[in-house]
């Protein structure tokens, strides 16, 4: 749909003053954040701008800075109808460069920010934060599946947020399909924001090892153990021709950003390995990728990893 990541110039006579990130997502997910990031960037960031007044700011010399702006429930005229409409005609107009950013966060965390910040849910209306949310959702649904990137913040602080920002849309970087792969624990839940799944819990599990139980994917001992197991090299080279496949794909359909998200039980082992080994095999083929472990430090209790 976008090109989100392109440098000062496209190629097609888009500089950056024709790019524009329409930052949106659920209250407390952290937008005002993202928008500073933007900021810092050297974007233009516009908070609530009204809708109808998004296609005037638009155009001019090529040498201006690229928009932010946030679009969320409280912006005069907002509707998700017109804000989709809205995207849609900049699409059409090939003027600009848009990407559609959308912001989550699981519902428990986003109570916990509302309470410790005694901020009152914009929908709320009085009634529990939970109601605001879960209203907000609903309303939301359409726009979320129409994002280009949707960004996890549960576990993410303010640095961790404008890292994940910095790394996506610094103005002079590279064009080309984004791919962020990270590990997980099936224990802890689907990542949010994750395009493509891969389950490796039918792999030898270290956690068995008393000598490699507190260590993790990215010690050499434990990589060396999964990458005795039988089937590991198969479903690797399938994995990696599958993605040869699917990437030339998504980037002919327009998708500038792709999440692969490996799991297994604890997130500290066999997904983190896995994710490291296949983040070198799409690096060594010219990809951009960025690797994060999203539970690599949670020892919860006695849980197997």
């Amino acid at each position: 749909m976008t090109n989100g990541e392109t440098g000062a110039d496209n190629g097609d006579g888009r500089g950056a003053g024709n790019r524009i990130v329409l930052v949106t997502g659920v209250s407390g997910a952290g937008r005002s954040t993202a928008l500073k990031s933007f900021e810092d960037l050297g974007y233009e960031a516009v908070d609530n701008l009204p809708l109808t007044l998004l296609e005037n700011m638009l155009g001019g010399s090529g040498d201006q800075p690229p928009l932010a702006v946030g679009v969320d429930i409280r912006t005069r005229d907002f509707g998700v109808e017109s804000v989709i409409s809205g995207l849609d005609r900049l699409l059409v107009s090939g003027r600009v460069d848009a990407t559609l950013l959308f912001l989550d966060c699981e519902d428990e965390v986003l109570v916990r920010r509302f309470t410790e910040t005694r901020r009152r849910h914009p929908l709320a209306a009085g009634r529990p934060v939970a109601d605001g949310l879960r209203l907000e959702r609903r309303m939301l649904a359409d726009l979320r599946e129409r994002a280009d990137l949707v960004i996890d913040t549960s576990r993410l602080s303010p640095g961790g947020l404008k890292d994940e920002i910095s790394r996506r849309f610094t103005i002079d970087h590279q064009s080309g399909l984004a791919l962020l792969i990270t590990s997980f624990s099936y224990r802890y839940g689907l990542p949010r924001e994750a395009d493509l799944v891969f389950d490796v819990r039918f792999l030898a599990n270290p956690h068995y090892d008393p000598a490699l139980r507190d260590m993790t994917g990215q010690d050499k001992p434990v990589g060396d153990f999964i990458a005795r197991d039988k089937d590991f090299g198969t479903f690797l080279d399938g994995l990696a021709s599958m993605l040869s496949v699917l990437l030339p794909r998504y980037e002919q359909e327009g998708k500038s950003y792709l999440t692969v998200a490996v799991g297994c039980t604890g997130g500290r082992h066999r997904s983190v390995y896995v994710a490291e080994r296949l983040g070198k095999m799409l690096e060594s083929v010219g990809r951009r990728v960025h690797l994060t472990h999203r539970d690599i430090l949670r020892r919860a209790g006695q849980d197997m990893r």
